[in-house]
């Protein structure tokens, strides 16, 4: 990189451009500019790591430009703190310099970093729901697929589930507080069919759902867990796991591992994905972690999760606490041994 431009911060704003920072590996989560740049110094680490990774999205506009934003997905590694390696991001800048100079924006600009080692594709998932987000945010109307999802959920039994789009559901997701959305979601949500419930909870995990819809959702897993409903239950808590309401997510986790549902992996890795932050209070992460220990369904299962806790800055000094933690259950001590071996 030049003298003049060491970040990529910088190297957005050189060009021109008004830009934003969102985090999308584990919850589509915004990064401030000042966090952004404490992250690209090394000042602190990234703070919602993935497989060793930090995926995130750049958005960025030319300040003249009335067309959509551009975005780059870019993937870049982390050291053993959850840092960025700094080479790795100054390759990606080099190779944006030399493909497009500060021209970042424009026709010329388009397919010139398709081959660029840094550039992913998010799941459909996660590019449905982080177009549906932008669209918001930007004050943009929604997708062509959005009228269907919301007559659907106004009349679902005139309507067949099989015409309903991905995108669609997640525009649905996104604009919760658009007229009776909420209500007609809350109305209907127990009698939705599977195949339209785990894409829409996989959409709502990225929205900071109101308390009501929170605690309709919660009610609606406590039933599926004492009726041991494995699908209904991950599906109920991953659309809550975006709430503000930590209080009622981490109840939910709670009652979670305190049924037969915990022998489950799918519930374990679903805790671990959409309700890590719960895991801070010493007690909760001992009793999931023990019961990642006795989990026989997955070979690999506790050391992969406890690779994955480890590296988030906020559960890293709990989870090594593990490792020193007195009265542990043979099979937790077991597990930890292996990690060493």
């Amino acid at each position: 990189m030049t003298a003049q431009i060491s970040t990529l911060g910088e190297l957005l704003t050189s060009a021109g451009t008004q830009w934003r920072v969102y985090d999308i590996g584990r919850r589509i989560t915004k990064i401030d500019k000042k966090q952004f740049a404490q992250i690209e110094n090394t000042q602190v680490p990234y703070p919602y790591p993935l497989g060793n990774h930090a995926l995130i999205a750049i958005q960025f506009w030319d300040n003249q430009a009335s067309l959509d934003p551009y975005v780059w997905f870019l993937k870049f590694p982390l050291d053993e703190q959850s840092k960025l390696i700094i080479a790795s991001r100054d390759h990606f800048a080099s190779m944006v310099l030399e493909a497009l100079g500060t021209q970042l924006t424009g026709e010329a600009a388009q397919g010139k970093l398709d081959n660029n080692p840094y550039v992913y594709t998010p799941n459909a998932n996660k590019l449905a729901a982080f177009n549906a987000l932008m669209k918001c945010e930007l004050k943009r109307p929604a997708s062509q697929y959005y009228e269907t999802v919301e007559q659907y959920f106004t009349h679902a039994e005139q309507q067949d589930w099989q015409s309903l789009a991905l995108q669609g559901l997640a525009d649905f997701a996104m604009r919760l507080e658009h007229g009776e959305n909420q209500a007609n979601l809350i109305s209907r949500w127990s009698r939705l069919p599977e195949q339209v419930q785990s894409p829409l909870a996989a959409m709502l995990e990225h929205v900071a759902i109101s308390t009501e819809l929170t605690e309709h959702l919660q009610a609606q897993l406590n039933k599926h867990i004492a009726q041991q409903q494995l699908s209904s239950s991950v599906h109920c808590f991953r659309a809550m796991s975006g709430s503000h309401g930590l209080g009622l997510i981490a109840q939910s986790v709670d009652h979670l591992l305190s049924s037969e549902l915990a022998e489950h992996a799918d519930v374990l890795l679903t805790i671990a994905g959409r309700g890590w932050e719960t895991l801070t209070e010493p007690e909760r992460l001992y009793a999931f972690m023990d019961k990642a220990a006795h989990n026989t369904q997955i070979d690999g299962l506790f050391e992969s999760i406890f690779t994955d806790l480890v590296a988030i800055p906020i559960l890293r000094p709990h989870v090594l606490g593990l490792l020193r933690a007195q009265n542990r259950s043979d099979t937790l001590s077991r597990a930890i041994g292996r990690l060493f071996s």
